[in-house]
């Protein structure tokens, strides 16, 4: 094995963990077939992980940020509320369709932390990330806007996120992609009935 840095071995441990996950599913990503899949000694893995929990809430956060990269981007590009909000959610929507895989990898991730005694703080860290991500989204969107939103910032991040939640959970199982992003068209549609412009 070539000589790397620990920061590297343990990014290709973290991509490796999701190309198993992906590939064969949360239950069939031992430490052994990670590490595996990464080419490494098992030994490496415990060098660089505590766990096999740390290893996987690892695997979550880098998933939040790069499904949440596109639609801060989009956010910031300009135009009114409104385009800003259909861009937005048009952005994080492409990134579902690019990558199938991940997305029912969360979903798997979910189920498996509520059903393992002592990793059900997984669960509830992903979805807490889940929520900060629309939290942050809604209020960057009102500050720049010069706008408030007439219900609170954690009940319309909780509303989103279980929309989305639900949307991505349906279209794996149909892959309707057309009724989908009208849907979102109607989320973006409801969720702008609670910006108040008379601030």
């Amino acid at each position: 094995m070539a000589r790397m840095a620990a920061k590297d071995r343990r990014e290709e441990l973290i991509s490796a963990a999701f190309r198993v996950m992906v590939r064969d599913g949360v239950t069939k990503a031992t430490t052994r077939a990670i590490v595996n899949e990464a080419n490494m000694p098992l030994g490496v893995f415990h060098y660089c992980f505590s766990s096999r929990e740390e290893l996987l809430q690892e695997v979550l956060t880098r998933f939040t940020a790069r499904s949440a990269e596109a639609a801060w981007k989009a956010l910031h590009e300009g135009g009114d509320l409104s385009e800003r909000v259909y861009r937005s959610l048009g952005a994080f929507w492409d990134g579902v369709e690019l990558s199938p895989g991940e997305h029912q990898v969360t979903y798997e991730l979910t189920h498996y932390a509520l059903r393992q005694a002592g990793f059900e703080e997984l669960a509830r860290q992903q979805y807490e990330s889940y929520l900060q991500v629309h939290q942050k989204l809604l209020t960057e969107a009102a500050e720049s806007e010069g706008i408030r939103w007439t219900e609170p910032v954690p009940v319309l991040a909780r509303y989103l996120n279980a929309v989305l939640d639900g949307l991505i959970l349906c279209w794996l199982v149909d892959r309707n992609s057309e009724d989908t992003r009208e849907v979102l068209r109607l989320t973006g549609e409801h969720l702008l009935t609670f910006a108040d412009k008379n601030r």
